[in-house]
């Protein structure tokens, strides 16, 4: 029996191509079971979960050395000069520029600056454990997109209410928080009415060291209409966590959101911690909080939520509330040292042009000496640009001549990332079955006589795979030495 089932209409017509090659890791442990495992076998007793354990191991082990688990990643540099690390990122392989052509440029690292952990200092250069205002909320200006904040789901295409708008959105537009909220219908089945969705944002704040903090935002609501009410923009402090924050289905629903009820933090004169933006004018207003009091809390939210009133007419466009520059401040003294960030190493970095592009160059090669060879220091003998890694913030920094560029990163994962990753091709699949048995005998209380044999036989099979995969073609390379010294016959 063949191990295809599918058509070859169906395969050329999908999008599942190439597949053929590898082979998953569930059928990896499945097939080491049943051929490895039982009586009179070389591992007559173990548990499925221990096989699973060692083969998501080989997997991680061989990914790093010997199977082709290189991703890439491709983004239009940003004026911040930085690129976050994948989420799945173990080390990087190569990084580089694109032209208009397509074609690479390689980027090489610097060790002649980083971005290190700058301390915050008084005047007299001692160390200074004041918090400052902006170590406790970030992106509060809302120049990094959402970065740094959470938002409730349930946002364009109304995504798991089928009678949503399809056109609220949620999200930064022009360094400013907007909430655009269209007229929804009822429940299917209710006796609800026209309205629209409550929507939140929110970002934790650690407070074990703050007494009383003050609150500011700049806030303006939507205006009313016939067909639709005033805008109504809440900011305040509140100790809820998610799910509270959940988006409401309509502003007559029981979700929080909806209320004054949410924002359970007071000020020292027993006010809630809330400001609340409905007067409906097209003008941007500044509000304060004075002495808010989390002297009882190692945790709050500074929390947004948004509605329109009475919005009962389906013809009308979207109602936005806009809100910007929230700016959270105290004067809580921290058992920790205090950062400044960015660092100025960094800022100066990145505000100068790069060294090997101050001179002039011909054809991506820098000539130093005026267009002589002595004296060149080949690390610096490039003018495609620099870059770093910083671990401690998982960032990629690059030179100032880079931006605006197209950066490609390469780099290599444990292919443990998602259940689609986890396979094996099937030129290391071998390796796979030898990793799991060496590892598997090599930590039992039997078989200690076999470790050895499992071992040669583990590297073996590791060898080959290696060979396999190294993908050498004897056309091609001959294609390759045509042009070296040494004439090749064939």
């Amino acid at each position: 029996m063949g191990l295809l089932s599918t058509t070859n209409k169906d395969y050329y017509q999908g999008n599942d191509h190439g597949n053929y090659q590898f082979t998953s890791l569930r059928n990896i442990i499945e097939q080491f079971i049943v051929a490895y495992v039982g009586e009179n076998k070389i591992i007559p007793k173990v548990s499925k979960l221990d096989v699973a354990f060692h083969a998501q191991r080989a997997l991680q082990e061989l990914s790093f050395d010997t199977l082709k688990s290189v991703k890439s990643q491709q983004i239009d540099l940003p004026p911040t000069l930085v690129m976050p690390l994948p989420h799945d990122y173990v080390n990087y392989t190569k990084l580089s520029w694109t032209d208009s052509a397509g074609i690479k440029h390689p980027l090489y690292p610097t060790n002649s600056t980083s971005n290190p952990f700058q301390i915050l200092q008084n005047e007299d250069k001692s160390y200074d454990f004041t918090v400052p205002a902006s170590g406790l909320l970030k992106n509060g200006d809302f120049a990094n997109s959402l970065s740094d904040w959470d938002k409730s789901l349930a946002f364009t295409g109304g995504q798991g209410f089928t009678h949503g708008p399809s056109t609220d959105a949620v999200g930064v537009v022009g360094g400013e928080l907007v909430f655009e909220h269209g007229s929804m219908s009822p429940v299917p089945g209710s006796s609800g009415s026209f309205t629209s969705r409550t929507y939140a944002v929110w970002q934790k704040l650690d407070v074990t060291t703050i007494g009383f903090m003050d609150l500011s935002a700049l806030g303006k609501s939507a205006a009313s209409v016939t067909g639709k009410g005033v805008g109504t923009l809440r900011v305040g402090i509140s100790t809820l966590a998610y799910p509270g924050f959940n988006p409401a289905v309509s502003k007559e629903s029981s979700s929080l959101n909806n209320t004054d009820d949410i924002f359970d933090i007071y000020t020292a004169d027993g006010s809630r911690a809330l400001m609340t933006f409905n007067d409906g004018l097209a003008t941007s207003s500044t509000k304060t909080l004075t002495e808010v009091d989390v002297s009882n809390e190692t945790e709050v939210y500074v929390l947004i939520t948004s509605f329109i009133e009475d919005f009962t007419d389906t013809t009308l466009g979207n109602s936005k509330n806009v809100v910007d520059d929230i700016v959270v401040s105290c004067d809580a003294i921290s058992e920790k040292l205090q950062e400044i960030t960015p660092s100025s190493t960094w800022d100066n970095y990145k505000a100068n042009t790069p060294s090997e592009n101050q001179d002039d160059y011909q054809d991506d090669t820098y000539w130093k000496m005026n267009g002589n060879r002595y004296g060149l220091d080949p690390q610096h003998a490039q003018a495609n640009g620099s870059f770093y890694i910083d671990p401690r913030l998982g960032r990629i920094h690059f030179s100032s001549n880079i931006l605006g560029k197209t950066v490609i990163l390469d780099y290599i994962s444990d292919s443990l990332g998602t259940d689609e990753e986890m396979q094996v091709h099937k030129f290391a699949e071998e390796a796979m079955y030898k990793w799991i048995a060496h590892a598997i005998i090599s930590t039992s209380s039997y078989g200690q006589q076999l470790v050895p044999r499992f071992k040669k036989e583990k590297f073996a099979a590791i060898r080959q795979a290696k060979l396999r995969l190294s993908n050498i073609k004897l056309e091609e390379l001959t294609q390759v030495l045509r042009g070296k010294s040494k004439q090749i016959k064939h």
